[in-house]
């Protein structure tokens, strides 16, 4: 087994002391944490690694260039490596130092960009360098690539169909690339039409966040999907913040800040479904979500010390 055949299959963790607020709900998380990059993006960038190869534009004397909010690139440097190739980031300065170090601990070079422009503003910067020299870098634009959602579609969906044993009722998720809510909805809606699929994003322009895109004022990316969404939920970075120290105190599970969106629009939406009604309050409900990435990436920040 190499690195890349380690990528996914990661367990559906309940959260049991979080679910407890909503009366019957089965809140179920994606460990994506558990991934050997420590992240959602291990997935994508296999699938875009794989891809690459296969048409011929990741060849020897290539270097992998990419933008990213850092898990991305940490997931290029990480299989980069396994496969022998080197890897370019653009990444914005405002990346946390976690994320910083390991980059440079899996050798990669690392090309900061303007903090206020966030990714949008790594995004211009790699291609930028991809246009002016294509002979240089496999730029496989994480924002516009096919295989991004493919490996969603193909991977996590599948998972956590089979884990929550058909029976769902919610799905929810973060956008970013928004690679994860568009492949995994796919397949989800193509299982069951009553599955809602619940799409969440910071609540303004100006947020902490990191990995995710508020979408009226970003950079869209191409492989979002709007139509996919039956519901769009905005998300308080300090919301976030604080169930990221619930999560770890309550349920042992430390993870990063858009994991903490990701499970506080999940017990949002539950609330909102349960107080819809019609079904009687001791239904069970299942409601699933992913955590992106681990909390040690974030020990840096300040949010941790608050009550």
């Amino acid at each position: 087994m190499t690195l890349l055949d380690a990528v996914g299959e990661t367990p559906l963790l309940p959260l049991p002391r979080i679910a407890a607020e909503v009366p019957g709900l089965r809140l179920l998380a994606k460990a994506e944490y558990l991934n050997p990059g420590g992240s959602v993006k291990d997935r994508p960038v296999r699938a875009m690694l794989r891809d690459g190869i296969a048409s011929g534009r990741l060849a020897p004397g290539k270097t992998i260039l990419e933008a990213t909010s850092g898990n991305t690139g940490i997931a290029f440097a990480m299989l980069g490596r396994t496969l022998g190739y080197p890897t370019m980031i653009c990444i914005p300065e405002k990346a946390s130092a976690q994320r910083k170090a390991i980059l440079r601990a899996h050798g990669a070079e690392l090309i900061f960009t303007d903090p206020l422009e966030g990714t949008d503003g790594a995004i211009r910067k790699a291609r930028a360098m991809a246009a002016a020299h294509p002979e240089t870098y496999f730029y496989p634009d994480q924002y516009s690539n096919p295989a991004n959602p493919q490996a969603h579609e193909e991977g996590t969906g599948p998972e956590i169909w089979r884990d929550c044993g058909g029976r769902l009722d919610a799905f929810v998720a973060g956008l970013g690339t928004s690679g994860t809510f568009v492949g995994t909805t796919r397949f989800l809606k193509k299982r069951s039409g009553r599955i809602v699929c619940v799409s969440v994003e910071p609540d303004g322009p100006v947020h902490g966040l990191e990995g995710m895109k508020h979408m009226a004022t970003a950079m869209r990316p191409a492989i979002y999907d709007p139509t996919l969404a039956d519901r769009r939920l905005a998300m308080a970075t300090e919301e976030a913040y604080a169930m990221c120290r619930r999560l770890a105190r309550e349920e042992g599970v430390l993870v990063g800040p858009s994991a903490g969106a990701n499970v506080a629009a999940a017990l949002r939406a539950a609330i909102e479904a349960r107080e819809a009604g019609p079904s009687p309050a001791a239904a069970e409900l299942t409601v699933v979500t992913i955590l992106c990435d681990a909390g040690g990436r974030y020990l840096s920040d300040p949010f941790w010390e608050e009550p």
